[in-house]
């Protein structure tokens, strides 16, 4: 679908509320445009501000028609200077550093000089994150929009580059403000209430830690939650169950990480995960030097889609009995421990995307920073979304200070996934 096409379905879809509706989001498209074309001008630093304002008001107030007629608009009219591309393309030769640098930003799209103007308005970093949020909704049905968003993501990328970002502890005396944000934005095992929360935070054997960012001193941006325990663990009722027995810090040697949520959309594609991670790592050794063993406990999303996927493209990672034993199995029946297992294991070794990395996103991203997969638990998430995404199956990453670099480099280089021969020998039966 054409970028036209797609705008015109937008204001089709509302043509049935009347002529004022589709004029309402046209005016309001325009009104924004106005304003921005005006801001990219040469004025003073506190008109621009004025401007800037105006903009981001305009927007927050908009619907979601009237913030896609904006995108679609932006994405149209900030592109290069044509004029001053064709010159600077003209003046490069081989070898001309200068001329190749004028000509690099001079390729820059108005849109990032835009973005960038519009954030010096104190507080307008999180409402940036936010329009991003909303553009990613609408870049999805339509590709002409992805330029757009790449600007977005280009700046941010540097905005919230990891030396701006500060890891702290939350815990219960954490203010109410942030510690509400963070049961809001837990994304992988739901925080049931404070009560749920005070044992997450304030129990002496459960940690979280969080990166925020100045800009946005009081909104976390990723966080992750970790249980201290005497042994690795292979499931997660124990870790959350309320009436679970705490763990003596004496005898603490595994640090695991159960939980990590990003918390802002409008951040996708800005990677913090990894620098909080080793950061985290690095803390609890200083914290409490007794713990040796750094894991998590992690879902396994994409099994049970692949698997179902697989059965019927016929993919040749499944045996014979494998597609006999998934036909054979009913939508609420979960299949035995030892065929999910293995089927697990086979799925995080051996299934990967079109370029070559692993297939499920949560593997992808710890064989990305350099863990190796340790140990397959079927049965660990007894909860109905684990049922729906793994039939139940969490798995052990382990982080290894030892071996951590050489297994990232494998895996970028290479996507080479580092397994324990348990799982290998798994993968292979």
């Amino acid at each position: 679908m054409t970028q036209q096409s797609f705008l015109s379905e937008i204001l089709a879809r509302i043509a049935g509320a009347g002529r004022s509706r589709t004029q309402a989001v046209e005016d309001t498209a325009a009104s924004l445009i106005s304003l921005c074309h005006s801001l990219v001008r040469d004025v003073s630093e506190a008109e621009g501000l004025k401007i800037s304002r105006q903009i981001l008001d305009i927007y927050a107030a908009a619907d979601v028609a009237e913030k896609a007629a904006f995108f679609f608009a932006v994405s149209r009219e900030f592109g290069p200077d044509d004029a001053a591309l064709s010159a600077a393309v003209a003046n490069w030769t081989p070898g001309d550093i200068d001329a190749a640098r004028a000509l690099h930003f001079v390729a820059e799209p108005q849109t990032q000089e835009l973005i960038r103007t519009i954030n010096r308005v104190p507080g307008a970093t999180v409402e940036l994150v936010a329009m991003r949020a909303d553009l990613l909704a609408h870049a999805k049905q339509n590709p002409h929009l992805r330029g757009l968003d790449s600007d977005f993501q280009h700046l941010f990328k540097s905005w919230f580059n990891r030396g701006f970002l500060e890891m702290r502890q939350i815990n219960w005396s954490t203010s109410a403000q942030i510690l509400e944000k963070i049961i809001t934005y837990e994304a992988v095992h739901e925080i049931a209430d404070w009560d749920d929360l005070r044992q997450r935070v304030g129990d002496p054997d459960r940690m979280l830690f969080a990166f925020f960012h100045p800009a946005m001193p009081d909104d976390p941006l990723i966080f992750v939650e970790v249980a201290l325990l005497s042994e690795v663990p292979n499931a997660i009722g124990p870790i959350l169950a309320v009436d679970r027995k705490q763990t003596d810090l004496d005898t603490a040697t595994v640090a695991t990480f159960y939980s990590i949520s990003n918390c802002h959309a409008g951040l996708r594609g800005v990677s913090f995960g990894n620098f909080l991670i080793k950061q985290v790592v690095a803390e609890l050794q200083k914290l409490r030097p007794n713990l040796k063993t750094f894991v998590t406990l992690s879902p396994v999303p994409g099994l049970r889609k692949w698997a179902e996927q697989s059965l019927l493209n016929g993919d040749a990672l499944l045996s014979d009995t494998d597609k006999a034993t998934l036909s054979e199995l009913g939508e609420n029946y979960l299949p035995q421990d030892d065929f999910v297992t293995k089927l697990a294991a086979r799925f995080l070794t051996e299934a990967k995307r079109a370029s070559g990395t692993a297939a499920d996103p949560v593997a992808h991203f710890h064989l990305g920073n350099g863990a190796t997969l340790l140990r397959v638990h079927p049965g660990a998430d007894q909860s109905p979304r684990g049922i729906a995404s793994s039939w139940g199956v969490m798995v052990n990453y382990l982080y290894d200070g030892e071996t951590i670099e050489q297994n990232h480099q494998a895996y970028a280089n290479h996507h080479d996934v580092s397994a324990s021969p348990s799982i290998i020998a798994l993968s292979k039966g």
